[in-house]
């Protein structure tokens, strides 16, 4: 009879059924020995680590910093949050504690494809056509739709999300310009304020960092050109909703379509349908005819989602074959 050696482990929170198959089955072929649980991780289920000196995470929750601490004392050396932003816990908090922070990638298709979509929805009018169809109006009424190959877009951001949107425009025909710190792609480079004065669409894909908080403030708000759409697929606090629903609530903008939301902690990813909702800034885009507003869901794909998993069970396994070169 043969012995074979357990796998490294890892304990996986926040797990949601559909995420929890895939992990096993892929634990399994990797030699990793998982741990799942649909909890959140906090100071409550941190015995869950179980000597585990790797966890994965999802990005609904916030981590607090009491919680960081209490896995650097469990012993846990490595965070693989299954998301592509981090602003959901401090990572330099982590890396005084000695825990290494790292998100996982996945096909940047899901949200590109998805941002596109809500674009078109955007310029089409599709939320005011289709609560017509639901109340069994059929007539063609309001303003006529608008065709991308007639709109200049402007892409904020061109990592992997960004460079996968602007592939996809290619195919409309429409002139497209872009901004980012760095020059990642062959796209028409711009100045931020020149892109926002030139677009009739602005699509948002940078990180959310200290320095991108509300990059659409009230002021380049103001810069964009009257009729013009905002798209946000990236995180809420890129832009200033207040100032944003304000442009749109006074018809200078077109219209706008978010899926992430200042504030949409606590209230996407759960059923509000039998309690009032606390946001007034939610409350307020929906009740308009141009602004659609869809619960964090542009990475929402079966095949995104085998990425997201595969990847935290390599990024595990990488972690610890570096812990056991230094030993």
């Amino acid at each position: 009879m043969t012995y074979r050696e357990p796998g490294p482990g890892i304990t996986v929170y926040s797990c949601e059924p559909d995420e929890a198959v895939l992990f096993r089955e892929l634990a399994a072929r990797f030699g990793v020995l998982p741990t799942i649980t649909p909890a959140a991780v906090t100071e409550a289920t941190i015995d869950l680590v179980a000597g585990n000196r790797c966890i994965s995470v999802g990005h609904k929750a916030r981590i607090s910093n009491q919680t960081l601490l209490a896995l650097s004392r469990a012993g846990v050396g490595y965070i693989s949050t299954r998301s592509i932003g981090y602003n959901h816990l401090d990572v330099d908090y982590a890396d005084s504690l000695g825990i290494a922070v790292q998100n996982v990638a996945y096909s940047p298709d899901s949200v590109a494809d998805y941002t596109v979509m809500l674009m078109l929805m955007a310029i089409r009018n599709a939320k005011a056509m289709l609560k017509r169809v639901d109340l069994h109006d059929y007539r063609s009424i309001g303003p006529r739709g608008r065709e991308l190959r007639d709109l200049r877009v402007g892409v904020i951001g061109t990592g992997r999300i960004g460079t996968a949107v602007l592939d996809r425009l290619r195919g409309f025909g429409c002139p497209v310009v872009a901004y980012d710190i760095c020059a990642m792609t062959s796209a028409d480079y711009v100045p931020l304020d020149e892109l926002l004065r030139i677009s009739d669409i602005v699509t948002l894909h940078t990180p959310l960092t200290a320095q991108t908080h509300h990059l659409l403030d009230r002021q380049r708000i103001g810069q964009l050109k009257d009729g013009a759409f905002v798209i946000n697929t990236g995180r809420g606090a890129l832009l200033d909703t207040e100032a944003l629903i304000e442009s749109l609530e006074s018809g200078r903008l077109g219209g706008a379509a978010l899926d992430v939301l200042e504030g949409e902690e606590g209230i996407f990813y759960a059923d509000h349908r039998d309690q009032p909702l606390e946001s007034h800034l939610l409350l307020r885009l929906q009740k308009l005819p141009n602004a659609i507003v869809s619960p964090h869901t542009a990475y929402y794909t079966d095949h995104a989602l085998s990425d997201t998993v595969e990847n935290s069970i390599i990024n595990c396994l990488k972690f610890e074959s570096r812990k056991r070169e230094w030993i």
